[in-house]
């Protein structure tokens, strides 16, 4: 069943389609929540406050396709007004190395040297603007397309490409200045 039916069923009262609807989006959500705020805990609570706004606003929502970006853009905007509250800009990815093994091929210095470059390019990550941090998000992490990021953002293609462009050289420039980058 596709998000708009599930939406159209949750505006009905259906609590098993909202359910469904959760249990499709909640990890995804998030993620990207974390990459936000750099906080699983508060993460968390947003992601509440998310899926309660989602179910209050059912029936308001048109549908067209759109779920993944209007879920996004309750998402991020609720994470904006929490940077905003505290004032303080972080962002921390997801480290999946952290439960990777080393393989046969890799020894103990391959993997350590790795491990210091994923900090780096962490750090480089949440030193980029919000704007440029969430688009980034958005597209290389949550895999939605340029169009979908601009729906999220309220903003055009153009706009999103742009973001993502400048964050990309941002991370260039502030890599190799690190000597991440030859």
């Amino acid at each position: 069943m596709d998000d708009d039916t599930l939406m159209a069923r949750t505006a009905k009262g259906e609590e098993a389609a909202f359910r469904f609807l959760v249990q499709r989006w909640e990890q995804g959500v998030l993620a990207f929540l974390i990459h936000m705020l750099g906080s699983v805990e508060e993460a968390e609570d947003l992601v509440q406050d998310t899926f309660v706004q989602v179910f209050g606003k059912a029936g308001k929502y048109e549908g067209q396709g759109a779920f993944k970006s209007w879920l996004f853009r309750i998402a991020g905007n609720l994470a904006r007004s929490r940077l905003r509250r505290r004032k303080v800009l972080r962002w921390v990815q997801f480290d999946t190395s952290e439960h990777d093994v080393p393989g046969a091929d890799k020894g103990p210095l391959d993997h350590l040297e790795q491990k210091e470059t994923e900090s780096r390019v962490r750090q480089a990550v949440a030193a980029l603007p919000t704007r440029q941090r969430q688009a980034l998000v958005l597209h290389r992490f949550q895999g939605l397309k340029y169009k979908e990021v601009a729906a999220a953002m309220e903003t055009t293609v153009p706009g999103v490409e742009s973001l993502i462009q400048r964050a990309m050289a941002a991370l260039r420039s502030d890599l190799a200045g690190k000597g991440e980058l030859s």
